[in-house]
């Protein structure tokens, strides 16, 4: 099976993987792994790369995969990368900068995919999430309609393939789309997704809009310090997942990730662990029956790990809304 050969049409032409590989590093981990790891997840197929300013491991991300290319594993136009605007440089004429930041460290001259990570404008500085002396978070009066239109820029400019965004609930995106002059639609909302949260209306939505889910935390087992609670139920423990990873023999991680395609939404796999790298693009040579579906739709209970409490108190704070 050609894994490269499953993607997903995108509203602007191009087309995404269905299967990607995340490239956050857990905290204790060094971000070396992420060379290693992102190697390894080319190595095994993943062509699907997805990444953030956040993130902190670009240079080695990109290291990784022009060392792909030049050892002739794959050719640039195989891969399909994503970088993420961080909300500390919404203002319009930071955004530009910003990609070209991630391009300078990846020494790549493009991205297929650039997104508004959340959609909570920051002051600009040196500090990921700036606050002043007595912890308040330092909030920036930005439009994201005119975030939106920088965005576009960068598109046109061929600095990024494709738009899109990240962490915005329905109210958020039908700003975007409801916008006057409106060039390019995001061909994309990546949240988290997972059969404790299937995002299932809000899926609706963006199907109707022509806009692709992109799911991230889909294994519900990250315990990011100050953006998950750690007394939060591990998703890979339920019984249901473990009965049906049985049933299929497979684990209750591709259960979970094969659940997530079949409902028609793109998963990012993440994992440092060379077996489970590999063990995931397995996710695309099985199916669930219909009826094992509609049991893990059951699963649903509205439970988010990525909280980001951080940023609870801003005002355009997205997971206060039902989607």
């Amino acid at each position: 099976m050609d894994h490269r050969q499953q993607r997903v049409a995108l509203n602007d032409g191009h087309s995404m993987p269905v299967l990607g590989f995340g490239t956050a590093v857990p905290e204790k981990v060094p971000v070396s792994e992420a060379l290693v790891a992102t190697k390894l997840a080319i190595d095994a197929g993943f062509r699907h790369i997805d990444s953030a300013y956040l993130y902190e491991v670009e240079e080695e991300v990109g290291l990784a995969i022009r060392s792909k290319i030049a050892d002739g594993t794959v050719k640039r136009e195989d891969i399909f990368y994503t970088t993420k605007l961080w909300p500390t440089f919404s203002r319009p004429e930071l955004v530009q900068h910003s990609l070209e930041m991630s391009l300078n460290k990846l020494q790549l001259d493009y991205v297929d995919l650039f997104l508004i990570h959340f959609p909570m404008p920051l002051q600009p500085g040196d500090q990921i999430i700036p606050r002043d002396e007595n912890g308040k978070l330092l909030f920036e009066t930005v439009d994201l309609c005119d975030t939106w239109e920088a965005m576009e820029k960068c598109k046109e400019a061929g600095l990024a393939k494709s738009i899109g965004v990240s962490n915005f609930n329905r109210r958020q995106l039908e700003m975007i789309l409801n916008k006057p002059g409106l060039k390019y639609k995001p061909v994309c909302n990546q949240v988290e997704c997972h059969p404790y949260l299937n995002q299932r209306k809000l899926l609706d939505f963006c199907k109707s809009k022509g806009i692709v889910l992109v799911a991230y935390g889909v294994l519900g087992t990250q315990r990011y310090k100050n953006w998950v609670d750690d007394k939060s139920p591990f998703l890979l423990d339920d019984p249901v997942l473990g009965a049906m990873a049985k049933k299929y023999n497979r684990t209750a991680a591709l259960i979970s990730i094969r659940y997530l395609l079949q409902c028609g939404i793109v998963a990012l796999a993440k994992s440092f662990n060379e077996k489970r790298i590999k063990e995931n693009m397995q996710a695309l040579e099985f199916q669930l029956t219909s009826e094992d579906m509609k049991i893990l739709d059951s699963l649903n209970r509205n439970l988010r790990y990525i909280m980001a409490d951080g940023f609870v108190g801003h005002p355009n704070y997205p997971f206060a809304d039902e989607y």
